[in-house]
């Protein structure tokens, strides 16, 4: 009973000091992301210890579930008016950004005595991003520019890059130090990326003409959360990338469905508490010791990472004949990085088994910082953009 009351009594109290959270984000120039991490790391382990293990034990299935919900609204936002709207700029910036990354990362990294092998790996790693820290901090901004929905739609085909990225670099790195894996490496990341597109169809066409039939032209809840969660737990169990398979999901519903208001609002109804319970159990998770060691290493990924977003999404704005906004401040808008790194590093360390200690640290403590600190440059970026559209259609 007394675990019960313990789990029940922190729930409660980390929901409210979302809502705190999300007040002082109203009135301060902090997003409420960082602000709910900050707050996680203050009643965390390392802090006042005040997360019961009841409650922590419990991150995985949450980060899961709020991830998901953020896939599958990242997935409507892909329809072929939007995508059309965009022209080129959504393919040239998202593809420049990973690429730049990528390749500024590993050779920064083989530039400080980092092994061929290992700088590769870690450079694909870079090129990953948060999409549910991102899509937060625009949605708090109440932004409905055309660089916020270009960010959003970036940030919803972003990490495909990345694990494709990934999936070719953890090959070429098993070639380059004798593994025979290699092959191995590929076919599981095709069936990883390539299943989760099929899975997501597979639900999402049925799921287009299905839903909205039992009250007519309204989608509930119950329909929106069942179809979320199953997708979910068939890509957990197909071991395919969940978050791929929740975004083309949600594009195949936002594009097909033409009798009813696809459910998108649905779920956004109830994302928040789960964002909250989210983010501030990341936040107690994180290991604020690892920024300590990060070393001149861990500081030439930061600025590596920071300048290939920069320049990448600058470089892809110019070839996708995008506005100045946009290649002034895209880039820096796709600072945050958080989960799909994690998974990346955990896979690279069991790959490579004798750099395992190297490579979980080392991302691990980069995470960290661009989890806390990435929300905030991509509240600049938007307000910048804002700000500087603003002035221009005054003239």
């Amino acid at each position: 009973m007394y675990q019960t009351a313990e789990f029940l009594f922190s729930l409660g109290g980390l929901l409210l000091l979302g809502l705190a959270g999300d007040y002082l984000g109203r009135h301060t120039f902090l997003p409420r992301v960082t602000l709910l991490l900050l707050v996680g790391i203050l009643v965390g382990e390392q802090a006042l210890d005040l997360v019961p293990a009841s409650l922590s034990a419990g991150f995985e299935i949450t980060a899961y579930m709020a991830l998901l919900m953020i896939g599958f609204l990242l997935g409507g936002k892909l329809t072929l008016p939007a995508l059309r709207s965009m022209g080129h700029a959504l393919l040239w910036v998202s593809l420049c950004a990973a690429l730049g990354s990528a390749l500024l990362v590993t050779l920064t990294l083989r530039a400080l005595g980092v092994p061929l092998d290992v700088a590769i790996v870690l450079g694909c790693v870079a090129a990953a991003t948060a999409p549910a820290a991102t899509t937060d901090t625009v949605l708090e901004s109440g932004s409905r520019s055309s660089f916020s929905r270009l960010l959003l739609a970036i940030v919803a085909i972003d990490d495909v890059w990345a694990l494709i990225l990934f999936s070719f670099g953890l090959a070429l790195a098993s070639l380059i130090n004798g593994s025979a894996e290699a092959a191995g490496s590929l076919l599981t990341a095709t069936w990883e990326i390539g299943g989760a597109i099929l899975l997501g169809v597979a639900i999402g066409l049925p799921a287009a003409y299905l839903t909205g039939r039992l009250r007519p032209g309204q989608p509930m809840l119950t329909e929106a959360l069942g179809l979320v969660f199953a997708c979910g737990g068939a890509a957990l169990w197909l071991e395919v990338s969940f978050l791929i398979a929740a975004i083309v999901m949600g594009a195949m519903i936002a594009n097909l469905a033409r009798h009813h208001e696809y459910p998108f609002h649905e779920i956004e109804n109830i994302e928040w508490p789960f964002m909250v319970i989210f983010f501030m159990l990341a936040g107690a998770s994180l290991e604020i010791d690892a920024l300590a060691a990060l070393g001149l290493i861990g500081i030439g990924y930061l600025l590596a990472r920071a300048l290939g977003k920069i320049g990448g999404a600058w470089l892809g704005a110019l070839l996708g004949d995008a506005g100045h906004q946009v290649r002034c401040w895209m880039g820096v808008a796709l600072l945050p990085q958080a989960g799909v790194a994690m998974g990346m590093a955990l896979m690279a360390a069991q790959q490579f088994p004798e750099h395992r200690q190297f490579i979980l640290s080392l991302v691990i403590s980069t995470t960290v910082f661009f989890e806390l600190a990435g929300p905030v440059f991509t509240r600049i970026a938007l307000r910048r953009a804002e700000s500087e559209k603003c002035r221009r259609g005054s003239r």
